[in-house]
C-alpha cells in the first residue's frame, strides 16, 4: 500500500500541470456518454469513428470561442504590447479626468508606475500560457477518445476500486452527472446570454470595438456577482473620459438594471433548474475551483463541494444503516427515564 501511494503521489506531482486536460476529458465524456452509447449499442456505429465524430464536434464547439479571442481580442493584445507608453498615457489621461469630475484621485504618479510594472509583467505570463493551453487541449482529446472507446470497461473499473456499497456508488454517480452538465451547459450559456445583452448595450451607447468588449463582458461573466463589472465599469469610465458624458450615464444604468439582473436571474434560476444546484455551492465553488484548477474549476469547484456534501450522506449511509427507528425511539424513552429519575 506505501508502494502504491508513494508512485500514485509521484505521477499526480509531475501530472499536476496537465489537471486541467484531464479533467476536462472527463468532463466531455460524461456528458457525451449517454448519446455515444446509444450510438454504438443501439445504431451499431464503430467505437472508433464514432469517438472521432464527437472530437471533432467538440473541436468545432472549441474553435468558436477561440476564433473570436483571435479576431477581436489579440489585435488590440498585440497593441497594447507594442504600445504600453501610449496606454500608460491613456490611462492617466482618463485618470485626470475622472478626479476633475469627482474630486478623487483615482490613480497617483506612483499607483500608475506600478501599473506599469505589472502590466509588462504579465503580458508575457499569458502569451507564455497559450503553449500549455494547447498541450492541455490535446491531452484532454487524446484522454476523451481512449475513455469512450473503453468506457464501459472504465466504469467498471472505477466500480471496483472505490470502496463504497453499489448504492452509494450510484448515488455519487448522479451527483457527478447533475453537477457536471449544470456546470459545464449553464454557464456557457449564462457568458453568451451575457455577452448579447452587454454588445446590445455597448452598440446602443455608442462603444467603440463594442464587439471586443461584449466578448470579454461574456468571459468575465464566469465569474459570479462581479464578473460582468470587470468589464462594464471600465468600458464606461472609457465612455465618459471621451467627452459622452450622457451616454456614459445611460451605460452605466444599462449595465446595472439590464445586464446584472440577466446574470442574478440566469445564475441562481437556469443553473438550479438544470441541476438543481443551490446558489451558495454555485458561487463559492467557482471561487475555490479557480484557485485549484484553472479555467476547469468553474465545473469541478461547484462539484468538490457537492461532493463533500454527498460523502457526509454516503458515510451516513455506509455506517449508520443498522440504527433504526426503533432503536432512536427506544434511546428517547431511556432519555426521557434518565432524566424523570434525575428530576425525583
Amino acid at each position: 500500500m506505501l508502494i502504491i501511494i508513494f508512485f500514485g503521489c509521484m505521477l499526480i506531482s509531475e501530472m499536476s500541470i496537465f489537471i486541467p486536460g484531464i479533467l476536462g476529458a472527463i468532463t466531455l465524456y460524461i456528458l457525451s456518454r449517454n448519446l455515444y452509447f446509444q450510438l454504438i449499442y443501439n445504431k451499431k456505429w464503430k467505437k472508433g469513428l464514432t469517438a472521432m465524430l464527437f472530437i471533432i464536434g467538440f473541436l468545432v464547439v472549441f474553435a468558436i470561442p477561440f476564433y473570436f479571442a483571435i479576431t477581436l481580442v489579440s489585435p488590440k493584445v498585440s497593441e497594447l504590447v507594442n504600445n504600453k507608453e501610449q496606454v500608460i498615457a491613456n490611462i492617466k489621461t482618463i485618470a485626470q479626468k475622472m478626479q476633475t469630475a469627482t474630486g478623487f484621485t483615482l490613480l497617483s504618479e506612483k499607483s500608475t508606475d506600478n501599473l506599469s510594472e505589472k502590466v509588462s509583467s504579465y503580458l508575457p505570463k499569458i502569451l507564455n500560457s497559450t503553449t500549455l493551453v494547447l498541450s492541455n487541449l490535446a491531452i484532454m482529446f487524446f484522454l476523451l477518445y481512449f475513455i469512450l472507446v473503453s468506457g464501459r470497461e472504465v466504469e467498471k473499473a472505477l466500480g471496483k476500486v472505490i470502496p463504497l456499497k453499489p448504492k452509494n456508488i450510484a448515488l455519487l454517480a448522479s451527483e457527478t452527472k447533475m453537477m457536471i452538465k449544470a456546470n459545464a451547459l449553464g454557464i456557457p450559456v449564462i457568458c453568451i446570454v451575457q455577452g448579447v445583452f452587454a454588445a446590445l448595450g455597448y452598440w446602443l451607447f455608442g462603444v467603440e470595438d463594442w464587439g471586443m468588449w461584449a466578448f470579454l463582458t461574456g468571459v468575465f461573466a464566469f465569474f459570479p456577482v462581479i464578473g460582468t463589472m470587470i468589464i462594464w465599469v471600465p468600458v464606461c469610465l472609457i465612455l465618459y473620459s471621451s467627452g459622452n458624458s450622457t451616454a456614459a450615464l445611460g451605460l452605466v444604468a444599462y449595465s446595472i438594471i439590464v445586464i446584472g439582473n440577466v446574470d442574478y436571474i440566469a445564475r441562481l434560476s437556469l443553473l438550479k433548474r438544470m441541476g438543481d444546484v443551490h446558489p451558495v455551492i454555485t458561487i463559492m465553488g467557482v471561487i475555490i475551483g479557480l484557485g485549484l484548477f484553472g479555467f476547469v474549476g468553474l465545473v469541478f469547484g461547484p462539484l468538490l463541494i457537492s461532493y463533500f456534501l454527498i460523502l457526509v450522506k454516503i458515510y451516513i449511509n455506509e455506517f449508520s444503516e443498522e440504527y433504526t427507528v426503533e432503536q432512536l425511539e427506544t434511546n428517547t424513552i431511556q432519555e426521557n427515564n434518565e432524566a424523570k429519575s434525575e428530576a425525583k
